[in-house]
């Protein structure tokens, strides 16, 4: 890790000094670098990316350590020591790699169509050492050592900004490739650019565009580079000719060479994208980027970023700070704002559209995200929940139902379920406002009624469980839905429905179904009612071809947190629940057949995927509450690491960053459109929450640290407290909860109510 602590130091400096920032600069404490490794001893990645991004943009311009980035996700390995190019738009932390748009990198010497020549020796990519590395919200810094240039990369809403110095003076090139993507043939589909065109506009101005089809089906997207100085040649490589000069080229396969004379004074490119026209990304760079002035862009960057970071005020250690806002900074990356600065977006038909707001978002991993990032933004997101929810609408007008996994704007019927549904219903019940109700009923009903991947309604219905024989991965889909039709009941019931509340709970119910008393767990069925042999408990399922998803039976036998109740009833009472919970992350055995999701475990808990997450939580329902905290503390502290190799898994747009979050706060959405935050281990000293009414809300836990992880006494505004939740209403109205912490269980808190 001596790499890393350098890092850590250039960091340090870049921020202004080793000692606590002034209280508004909240950047000071983010480290982008956090969860960029791949695994090691300790740990996966958690696929995260270092380069600079604005809150939800669309540009999220980083470098890439592999010529074809697939692994990790992100395009970038803290454990790799080559760069091949800076592209404008990435992933965070998801589980499939996609993006990549428009690679940009300086080298010198002959020009190199290729990132290396094992014949000659050569090509455009570049050794680095993280010595040389540096980032912040909104900023990122590299020595190239191959062409001995120091790369600075900022960015806008819309735009991208590089800069880049040679001491020396000498000539040097930009290599321009809209080829660079992941693998041309993966395991799961093919990627590849199906048509793509760059120009010359000027000696100063370059713009292109790709279509191509990968994760999401087919995509768009433009560029216009204006560079501070000009180029005194290009060069165009369109497949195997070469064109040379050249003023425009059309190809699948396009690379551009721009070459400039020697100078002392840093070259800076100017580089606005759009997912819509050529016109949007001249629009959008001129809206966002004024001149060539890196220094305004990167300060503007982290104006932004401090913005949005100062929703909490914490206190606690060096390393909680950092953990904690580099989570905050992770949640607030997606989804993305596909828009142009005038509202345009290219709907999920690939018709022309625009958004009012000005905001269209993407980039929804709602397997993922459902279950604690999305109740964190209605938290500290307000009027973008709002936003959120309002885009995914307009693919339920566009395309029928809500979205699965939606990249770019296409649905990519990634993962299963529909888990808009719990996002909307959630923010229906705590009333957010800017949302039109009555037609996200109509949105949530019909995505709970029209069969799509992942969402067999019709053969549940006929069955009243899911046939494994008929529909794989079938309980994990099974029992996934069932939340989703609680969630779906609850808004018909509130709104009046009452045919539709009757309907939807009772086909919440066909869980039961798949639970096998002899065993103890959910398990799979045919279309004959039997069950699904050889049966193993600790058989990791993928997507596709056993009853689960990317989990095992143990990991999938308590996802019923509509109703936990009726689970434990299932299993012969509190007792027996209790007891399989401390079987549960006890039980030291390998699961069988496992994948790369399977990862951070605790016995059979594994935090590395998000079936797991609310877990721990569940002894809330138990009279031994105290065993929740001493698991959420043993998370906190083994699972997160102010390190490269600081998660248990990939970060799934947020998804990891808001357990985090709402688990160093003390409480977290084991349902999470009921409006119940259960509690865990309070580990801050003291956190206050902005909230978007203008109210406060603090938490202080006393005496926390060390071995004092559990809850001796609560107060919330100065009375005792005892619950072992507490409710987003009593969050809204501002006010101070109160941890007392200690060494030993408080076993008073068998007595005090339970969640609803």
């Amino acid at each position: 890790m001596k790499q890393y602590a350098a890092v850590c130091a250039g960091l340090s400096l870049l921020l202004g000094g080793t000692g606590f920032a002034a209280k508004s600069d909240y950047v000071h404490w983010v480290n982008p670098f956090i969860g960029t490794g791949s695994m090691d001893s300790l740990s996966l990645s958690g696929s995260n990316f270092p380069g600079p991004v604005v809150p939800f943009g669309l540009v999220q311009l980083s470098p890439d350590t592999a010529e074809n980035p697939e692994n990790p996700c992100s395009g970038y390995d803290y454990a790799d020591d080559t760069i091949y190019g800076f592209s404008h738009t990435h992933l965070s932390g998801t589980g499939v790699a996609d993006l990549f748009d428009f690679l940009f990198m300086p080298f010198k010497g002959d020009r190199c169509w290729a990132p290396s020549d094992s014949d000659k020796g050569k090509g455009y990519s570049s050794k680095f050492s993280h010595d040389n590395e540096a980032a912040e919200p909104g900023y990122y810094r590299v020595f190239l050592d191959g062409p001995q240039v120091q790369a600075e990369l900022t960015a806008t809403e819309h735009c991208g900004v590089h800069r880049y110095s040679d001491k020396k003076g000498e000539p040097f090139s930009i290599m321009i490739d809209l080829d660079h993507s992941l693998d041309k043939e993966r395991p799961y589909w093919v990627c590849r650019v199906i048509d793509a065109q760059i120009r010359v506009v000027d000696d100063h101005t370059i713009e292109g565009y790709r279509a191509l089809t990968g994760w999401a089906s087919e995509r768009r997207v433009y560029f216009r580079a204006e560079f501070s100085r000009p180029f005194a040649s290009t060069a165009v490589k369109a497949g195997h000719r070469i064109f040379d000069p050249a003023q425009i080229g059309n190809h699948k396969n396009l690379k551009l060479i721009a070459s400039f004379a020697g100078s002392k004074e840093p070259l800076t490119v100017n580089v606005g994208l759009s997912s819509v026209s050529y016109q949007g990304a001249r629009d959008n760079l001129a809206a966002e980027v004024k001149g060539f002035d890196f220094d305004a862009v990167r300060s503007a960057a982290k104006e932004k970023w401090n913005k949005e970071l100062s929703v909490f005020d914490v206190e606690g250690t060096d390393k909680q700070k950092m953990l904690f806002y580099t989570s905050l900074y992770h949640l607030f990356i997606h989804p993305s704002n596909l828009a142009d600065v005038n509202g345009d977006y290219l709907n999920c038909n690939g018709t022309l559209c625009n958004a009012p707001d000005k905001a269209h978002y993407s980039t929804f991993s709602l397997w993922d995200t459902y279950r604690a990032a999305h109740p964190l933004f209605t938290l500290t997101q307000e009027k973008r929940t709002a936003g959120f929810i309002n885009s995914m609408l307009r693919q339920y007008t566009d395309y029928g139902y809500l979205p699965i996994w939606q990249l770019w704007g296409k649905e990519t019927y990634c993962m299963i379920g529909n888990h808009a549904i719990p996002v909307i219903v959630d923010a229906y019940f705590k009333q957010i406002p800017g949302v039109d109700y009555a037609l996200a009923y109509e949105a949530v009903k019909a995505s709970s009624t029209t069969v799509h991947p992942g969402s067999p309604f019709n053969i549940m219905e006929k069955y009243k469980y899911l046939p494994e024989d008929i529909e794989t991965q079938s309980v994990s889909i099974a029992l996934e839905v069932a939340f989703n039709d609680w969630c779906a009941a609850q808004m018909a019931k509130a709104l009046g429905h009452d045919a539709d509340y009757r309907f939807f709970m009772e086909r919440a119910g066909y869980y039961k179904n798949l639970f096998d008393p002899s065993i103890g767990f959910f398990r799979g069925k045919d279309s004959e009612g039997k069950w699904i042999e050889p049966f193993s408990p600790l058989k990791y399922g993928g997507n596709g071809g056993y009853p689960f998803t990317e989990g095992n039976a143990w990991q999938y036998l308590w996802y019923v947190p509509q109703d936990v109740y009726g689970l434990r009833d299932l299993f012969g009472g509190e007792k027996q629940f209790s007891a399989k919970l401390d079987e549960f992350f006890t039980l030291d055995a390998k699961p069988d057949d496992v994948n790369g999701n399977a990862s951070g475990f605790i016995g059979q808990y594994a935090h590395g995927n998000e079936p797991s997450h609310h877990i721990a939580y569940l002894y809330n329902y138990t009279k031994t509450p105290w065993k929740a905290q001493a698991y959420v503390a043993k998370i906190l502290d083994e699972l997160y690491l102010d390190t490269p190799y600081g998660y248990s898994g990939n970060e799934d747009c947020g998804q990891m960053s808001a357990w985090y979050i709402f688990s160093a706060l003390g409480f977290y959405p084991v349902n999470p459109a009921n409006g119940i935050y259960c509690f865990g281990s309070p580990l801050l000293k003291n956190a206050a929450l902005h909230l978007a009414n203008g109210n406060t809300f603090s938490v202080r836990a006393e005496n926390a640290g060390k071995d004092n992880v559990y809850i001796q006494s609560i107060t919330l505004n100065g009375k005792p407290y005892q619950k072992t939740f507490i409710t987003h209403r009593d969050i809204e109205a501002g006010g101070e909860l109160v941890f007392r912490m200690g060494s030993k269980p408080n076993k008073a808190m068998a007595e005090y109510d339970k969640p609803e």
